[in-house]
This record gives C-alpha cells, sequence and structure tokens, in this order.
C-alpha cells in the first residue's frame, strides 16, 4: 500500500487544525529571526545543495560528545524535585501524593471526561500549546537485564533472533525466523519463505486489507502473530466525511504447515500500534488511543478505548497523575496458543509515552512540563506488573528530567534505574542554533549558536527506585549543559553517553549510594549513539567521528572499549567509515545485527550510496570490514543467519550468504 492510502482522513483534519494553531501562536509571539518563515526555507534549500561528496559537517558549537560511564551499585537513586539551583546531590522534600503512590482505577466514564475536559479547557486557553501538565511523546520508538541474547537453539542448528531489548522477553519485528523458515513483511502481506535447501521457495502469503497497515510479525512455537493497525470510519458516518478511528490488531496464525497458514483469532482494540512483547507464551499488545473529544458532540466511544468492539469498563482504566489527560496507553494480554483463552486489557489513562518492559513488569512514561518556568520537566513512571496474561497496577513516581530511549530505564534484581537529562522547563529560552554558508564554501553548513536570555541549563542525573518505585539513591548535576545520546546497563554497570564536546569518560561507583564516587576519567572525541555488549569485558559503541576542538565530523565512527576494570575503561580501537553520514543503530535497536560469540555485526550505512555492512573485531587488528552489500529497495532491511547461512532481506528481495566469507548462495524476489 502507498503512503499516501495510509494517512488517514482524520489525520488530515488534525494536521490542519494544528497548522492554524501554529499560525495563531505565531502572529500572537514574537519569534527569532533565524526561525522565520524565510530563514529556514533558505536554511532548508541550502542543505539540499550540499555536494554530496563532502564529509565535512561543521558546527560551531555542539559537534561532539563525552562518554560518561557509570559504575552502579545494587542500590542507588536520586532526588526527583532538585530545583535548577540546588547544590549537586540535595534532595527537596514534599512531593504531592499524586506525584507517588498507588495508581488510582477510574471510578465511571464521567471522572475520565472531567480530565478531559480541564485538558480541552487548557488548550484552548493556550492555543493548543500549553504548558501544565503538557506531556509530549519520548517514544521511540523508536531499545536486558541489560544483555539480551540474539541466538537460539533448534535441532542442533543455532540462529540469530532480533535484537531485543529485554533478555527473556520476545519481541516483534519486520523480519523473524523459526529456524526452518523466513517470516517476512513485504507491504501488505507476510511472505513465509522455506529456507531449509540452498534453493530458497516461497511457500505461502498472507494478504491484509487495504486500509491495514502492517507494523510487525513474531513467531514462536508454531503461531504467527501478524500486527497492524486499522483505520475504520466511524459508525453512522459517511467516508467522505473523514471521522477514522485506529484499532490496533494482531491476527494470530497456526503455521505448523506453514505452506497453508490457518487464522486462529484476532484480538483488536483502540488506538495505533506502539508495541508487543511476549513471555510464557503469552502475547501482551500495546496501543496509543488518542481521544477524539469534543465537549459539545463527543460519544463514550471518543474517549474510552475498545477491546473486541466493546468498551472498556471503567475499573479497568487507571487515571493519570496530573491533572488533565488525553490518550490512553492500551495494553491487552491474550494467549498466543489460543487467542480466545484468556484476555486481559487495562488502560493507562494521561498522555501516552515511551514503554519499556522487564521480565515482570512493563513501565510507561511521560513527560511533563513544569507549572512554572523555574520547574524543571518532569518524567511520570507508572509501573504494571504481569504474569501470565494478568496485568496489575503497582505504583507510580515522577522524576526530574527526560529520557533519551528506552536503554535510559532498566530493572534489575528488583531495582529500576534512570539516567535522565534534567532540563526546565522554560523550553522557550534555551541556545538555537543559527545555520549559515561558510564563505568561500557553498558545501559547508556552518551552525553557529545564539543564545537567547536566560537561556537554560541541561545536566543529567542517574536514580535508582526500588520496587515500590521509592528512592533509594542518586547522581545529580553531572555533565552539565550536556544531553544522554546513548545508555548501556550491564547488571551493576551502567555506561551513558552524554553530548555536547571533548569532555572525560567518566566511570561512577555507585555501590555505595550515600556516597557515589567518580573513579575514571578518559577522554575521547567522538561520541556513540548505540552501546551493545561485545563478550566479557567489550562494550561496542557505533557514533560519529569528530575531532578534537569538536567542531568537524568526518563520518560514522565504530570504538570497541575495554571495560574489564570500570575505573580503567580504555578505548581499545576504533574505526571510521568516512563515506558514512549515518546508520540505523542509534533510533532502531533492532535494526542493528551483534552476535559476540560469532564475532559478527552489521548495520545499514547511509552515505553516497546505501549499504548493509558486517564487520568482526580482533584485538590486534582492530576492526575489519567482511561484507557490503548496495541497498536498493531498503524497506525493513534486516540481516539474520541460520546455521552457516547469512539472509539479507531488504523489502520484496531475500539473499543468502555463506557465513563464513559471505559467498553467494541464492536469491528470491516476493
Amino acid at each position: 500500500m502507498s503512503e499516501n492510502k495510509k494517512e488517514t482522513k482524520n489525520q488530515d483534519m488534525i494536521e490542519k487544525e494544528m497548522k492554524e494553531k501554529m499560525k495563531q501562536t505565531v502572529e500572537d509571539e514574537k519569534i527569532p529571526s533565524s526561525l522565520e518563515p524565510e530563514a529556514v526555507e533558505k536554511m532548508l534549500e541550502t542543505r539540499k545543495k550540499k555536494k554530496s561528496n563532502n564529509r565535512r559537517w561543521k558546527y560551531a558549537s555542539v559537534a561532539a560528545a563525552a562518554c560518561v560511564c557509570l559504575v552502579v551499585g545494587a542500590v542507588g537513586y536520586t532526588n526527583m524535585n532538585a530545583g535548577k539551583n540546588e547544590r549537586p546531590g540535595t534532595v527537596t522534600e514534599g512531593r504531592s501524593e499524586e506525584d507517588q503512590g498507588k495508581i488510582a482505577l477510574a471510578k465511571n466514564y464521567d471522572e475520565i471526561k472531567k480530565y478531559l475536559k480541564e485538558n480541552e479547557k487548557r488548550a484552548k486557553g493556550q492555543n493548543g500549546f500549553g504548558r501544565a501538565d503538557a506531556a509530549y511523546m519520548t517514544d521511540g520508538a523508536m531499545a536486558e537485564s541489560s544483555v539480551a541474547e540474539s541466538t537460539k537453539d533448534m535441532a542442533g542448528a543455532d540462529y540469530s533472533d532480533t535484537n531485543i531489548r529485554q533478555e527473556g522477553v520476545g519481541e516483534a519485528d519486520t523480519v523473524k525466523t523459526d529456524g526452518k523458515n523466513l517470516y517476512i513483511l513485504n507491504d501488505q502481506t507476510v511472505e513465509i519463505v522455506d529456507v531449509s535447501q540452498a534453493e530458497m521457495k516461497d511457500l505461502a502469503s498472507i494478504e491484509i486489507d487495504e486500509n491495514c497497515f502492517i507494523r510487525e510479525v513474531f513467531v514462536s512455537d508454531g503461531r504467527l502473530v501478524i500486527l497492524y493497525t486499522e483505520s475504520k470510519c466511524e459508525e453512522g458516518k459517511k467516508a467522505e466525511d473523514g471521522i477514522y478511528k485506529d484499532y490496533t490488531c494482531a491476527a494470530v496464525y497456526d503455521v505448523t504447515d506453514p505452506a497453508n497458514p490457518r487464522e486462529a483469532g484476532v484480538i483488536s482494540q483502540s488506538g495505533q500500534y506502539h508495541t508487543m512483547r511476549v513471555k510464557d507464551g503469552y502475547v501482551y499488545l500495546v496501543s496509543d488511543f488518542y481521544t477524539y473529544y469534543d465537549s459539545s458532540v463527543s460519544n463514550e466511544s471518543d474517549y474510552i478505548p475498545q477491546i473486541q468492539g466493546s468498551l472498556l469498563r471503567a475499573e479497568d482504566i487507571y487515571m493519570p497523575q496530573g491533572t488533565t489527560g488525553s490518550q490512553h496507553t492500551v495494553i491487552s494480554a491474550f494467549a498466543l496458543s489460543d487467542p480466545t483463552e484468556k484476555l486481559q486489557t487495562k488502560a493507562i489513562f494521561g498522555n501516552a509515552g515511551m514503554c519499556y518492559v522487564s521480565e515482570n513488569n512493563i513501565y510507561i512514561t511521560e513527560e511533563y512540563y513544569g507549572k512554572s518556568e523555574t520547574e524543571n520537566i518532569q518524567t511520570s513512571i507508572r509501573k504494571i506488573a504481569y504474569d501470565k496474561g494478568t496485568l496489575d497496577a503497582v505504583g507510580q513516581t515522577k522524576i526530574d528530567g527526560v529520557l533519551n530511549d528506552s536503554f535510559s530505564i532498566d530493572e534489575y534484581n528488583g531495582y529500576l534505574r534512570i539516567a535522565a537529562t534534567v532540563i526546565p522547563s522554560d523550553y522557550n529560552n534555551r541556545i538555537m542554533p543559527v545555520p549559515y554558508v561558510e564563505e568561500g564554501g557553498s558545501d559547508v553548513i556552518v551552525e553557529d549558536e545564539v543564545a537567547v536570555d536566560n537561556a537554560s541549563i541541561e545536566t543529567n542525573a542517574l536514580y535508582v527506585l526500588d520496587e515500590n518505585l521509592e528512592m533509594t539513591g542518586s547522581i545529580q548535576n553531572l555533565a552539565k549543559e550536556e544531553t544522554i545520546h546513548s545508555a548501556r546497563f550491564m547488571g551493576d554497570i551502567g555506561y551513558f553517553v552524554t553530548f555536547k564536546q571533548i569532555d572525560p569518560l567518566f566511570s561512577v561507583d555507585l555501590s555505595d549510594p550515600s556516597n557515589p564516587k567518580i573513579i575514571g576519567e578518559l577522554k575521547i572525541p567522538g561520541f556513540s549513539d548505540y552501546l551493545h555488549p561485545y563478550g566479557d569485558g567489550k562494550l561496542l559503541g557505533i557514533g560519529l567521528s569528530v575531532d578534537e576542538e569538536g567542531m568537524t565530523t568526518e563520518g560514522v565512527k565504530l570504538s570497541m572499549f575495554d571495560i574489564s576494570d570500570p575505573a580503567n575503561v580504555k578505548e581499545m580501537s576504533t574505526y571510521v567509515l568516512e563515506n558514512v553520514l549515518s546508520t540505523d543503530a542509534g533510533y532502531n535497536y533492532k535494526a542493528v545485527f551483534a552476535d559476540a560469540e560469532k564475532n559478527l555485526f552489521g548495520f545499514m550505512a547511509y552515505g553516497d550510496s546505501i549499504e548493509y555492512k558486517m564487520f568482526t573485531y580482533d584485538e590486534a587488528e582492530g576492526f575489519k570490514e567482511v561484507f557490503s552489500k548496495d541497498i536498493v529497495n531498503y524497506g525493513n532491511v534486516r540481516g539474520l543467519y541460520i546455521g552457516e547461512t547469512f539472509y539479507l532481506v531488504a523489502g520484496n528481495t531475500v539473499e543468502s550468504f555463506t557465513l563464513n566469507g559471505f559467498e553467494k548462495i541464492d536469491d528470491l524476489v516476493l
């Protein structure tokens, strides 16, 4: 299906309304000249004219990064409401009851309507862009106890699985395998490909209606789950009226005979697809339901999520921490073996956000601006326990700061560790990058920073929470004027990369939560967008190469860190891909192939051309590129292996190679 068909009419209406609000806001507010439409258009046009063979990006201030390695003790945590002017490590008491404690259930639908009315009132009062209790999405995403294995054993043959976030918790992806077949998302179909022989064979195709958008697939124990979002015209309305609602669906198929898949059941719930997880034979389906509330015309189905066509009961809806709410995070649990066997659904009402799933709990995070410009932006965290298809609320809290991605939050031995960048709510008073073309060189973009009055200062913090989300320890005011760019927790150790200019690589010992200490320092140019454990005592970093002045980047940088002694972390080896500008690694961990046991890792590389690259690492010789393949149809590109064969899937094509030497075996067009 084309992208145009995937866009629903109601989204067009929403976009139109937002544009009108933005236009009104621009008319009412004075904005910097650098952000005037003409200036922005000139900037974009300048970027388009940049020569493709140039690999040097200049920045007047923001260019490099510091890698901050924190040694995290089994316990340790922070003050959640420290103001921006407080001394390092101080704690502010007196949070309100709504900030922490049990999660309240809705008494009835009218209670939810009350929140929506308040949200509508505040939005209208502030041109639709109100600060108080207004949250914005941080997903992302598009992120173990921190080291998730990516291989499985089957009948003596091993195969790679999706690069998952949490060990022991299954995830869907655009390509999956059961060790015998490949299950591939191809536009509006899912293709089942037999790879048991050298010559690949397309066994079957499962097609989804054109008003549906397939997001991911999952396969396990003879069951295939196809996850898609369906747009339906509102009942009683005409399609031309543009009133559509989105529903997330999980269609389960019996693929014990992969050539003849049979539908076993379909689960449908309100909202757009967010993610899914599988553990112990149960699927946990997560969607974001954006309410369509207008106090003059709304029906209950406009602001109450549905499951299997019926409104969710009020007692299954958890209320927000703030005083407003506009979205539901809907979670349904059902048995993979029989979707009709057990079904439980809960909705977390608030403003939606990022989702992190540990081995036993689901964490929903939301970002909230403070009620005044002197307060920090906060992240709300709500904890839902799950076990064999049951869902139970545990508690909630708030922390100062925002999360970079789901790798910034991690559960280990009952404790939740969080790496956050603390940002004051005066978000408009920030340093603004002003791009311009350097004199004498039309192919080089320089971004000068112009300080705005009363610009805020960012800092970073690490928090540790117990199983009840109570603070146990913290470290604060770390790496001022920088932001966390990547993180990776590995047992009792946490590693964090902060972004600004050349800075040290810190190691911080938090084994004593009352007395954190910086125990190591390493100055390195460049930064890593993505960190991945790579065998005993090694950590792989994928990011950008930046010079020592923090002014110029020349390409993607691979780094291997020696972390055998956290107090003396070393950068063992580096490798710069000079003709590569970016990778998928920083924003889509599922797109990364990494297997330390096989000593192979790979990813998509974007530059003058688009390629899929594979590398090995040797302590004596460093990094070595062992495979590179130009990608023409680069949608949903994944690399994986079964036994001694490597498969590269790119859109509607599948190619196979020997895992040792990467010699071509076969190809198949779907």
